[in-house]
């Protein structure tokens, strides 16, 4: 309810600014992909010369060797050709193929800085590691036949059981315990960056998982787990399946496709948590800006509108916190049992 409440005031607050705005001036794509899209600065509020911006650490290696700063010495607005020019001849490019990325004599560098992504993920890991550990020291002093926890603690042992019993255990079967530590970790990890996301202001408004590198990563985890723990009977149903003999001797039709399908797996988790998570909030943003775009029409225009879009913004955003367990259940989910299918054994072998 909170939440809807602040969604509200910032709605009308946004209301309150539409009459000194024009529609020509207001480009809805440009601040769309300004929230969904990293950067080496972290955009609070505000535009141009008011704008409230969190510079972040820049680490790069250019042709004069490592350099370290801050993103502040990078100019505000472009030159003629779309550069913000900063410190040792390097530049961030604001359009062309390199946008975004920072660059030097127009090519890219090795950057390793602390961008807006990747501070708010460390923001989230920290968060995340608070409310475990802190859970975690409950039980440090009591003994399983004492009451259960209440509170935060209870909340995050249900959360906790219900990964382990409904997700979990069902995908991998019999040895679940030895990949319940990570199972948990991506569970938690991604249900904390996709809630993070909702909160339009520091600490949060970070796209993490909306990031197509981190879910790029964690389905790559999925992927080495999975092929470390094949067993022989996996690995038999790749290369050697019981099929026909003429579909797998002598064109291996049916082991090629079974082999493709290692990698098509990983693949299909990193784009359905990539893809929903970065259209819900794509969408989001693109919904509240109606506002603006109709500021330039007749007064019952924009009143009508702009109450649609408020009615719509909260109605995405209560979907989107339904989507934040859902993305992070589906992800564990997949992963338990494509784990789970490696480890299988043929039938009437124990």
């Amino acid at each position: 309810m909170n939440h809807t409440k602040r969604l509200l005031c910032m709605a009308l607050m946004l209301l309150a600014m539409v009459p000194a705005m024009k529609a020509e001036d207001f480009s809805a794509k440009e601040v769309v992909l300004e929230h969904i899209k990293d950067s080496h600065e972290w955009h609070v509020t505000g535009e141009g010369e008011t704008a409230i911006v969190i510079p972040l650490p820049v680490i790069v290696n250019s042709s004069t060797g490592w350099h370290v700063f801050c993103s502040s010495q990078f100019e505000h607005h472009a030159d003629a050709n779309g550069l913000r020019q900063g410190p040792y001849g390097l530049a961030i490019a604001t359009e062309g193929e390199h946008a975004g990325k920072i660059v030097e004599a127009g090519q890219p560098v090795l950057d390793l800085s602390i961008t807006k992504t990747v501070a708010v993920m460390f923001i989230n890991v920290a968060i995340l590691l608070c409310c475990i550990l802190l859970s975690a020291r409950w039980y440090k002093n009591r003994k399983a036949s004492d009451s259960a926890p209440g509170g935060f603690v209870g909340f995050i042992e249900m959360m906790v059981m219900y990964v382990v019993d409904e997700i979990i255990k069902p995908g991998v079967g019999k040895g679940y315990e030895k990949y319940t530590p990570y199972l948990l970790t991506c569970f938690f990890f991604i249900f904390t960056c996709n809630v993070m996301g909702l909160i339009p202001f520091p600490p949060g408004s970070g796209n993490v998982t909306g990031n197509i590198a981190v879910t790029f990563f964690l389905a790559l985890c999925t992927f080495l787990i999975v092929q470390f723990s094949g067993n022989k009977h996996y690995w038999k149903d790749i290369f050697w399946p019981e099929v026909p003999t003429w579909l797998k001797a002598p064109i291996p039709i049916i082991p090629v496709i079974e082999f493709v399908g290692i990698f098509t797996k990983p693949f299909a988790l990193m784009i359905r948590l990539f893809a929903n998570m970065m259209a819900g909030h794509a969408i989001a943003v693109a919904i509240t800006c109606i506002i603006f775009l109709v500021a330039s029409q007749a007064v019952a225009v924009q009143l009508s509108m702009s109450a649609l879009s408020v009615i719509m913004s909260v109605f995405m955003m209560c979907l989107e916190c339904l989507v934040c367990f859902i993305q992070a259940m589906v992800f564990t989910m997949l992963s338990a049992v494509f784990i789970g299918l490696a480890r299988v054994e043929p039938e009437g072998h124990e």
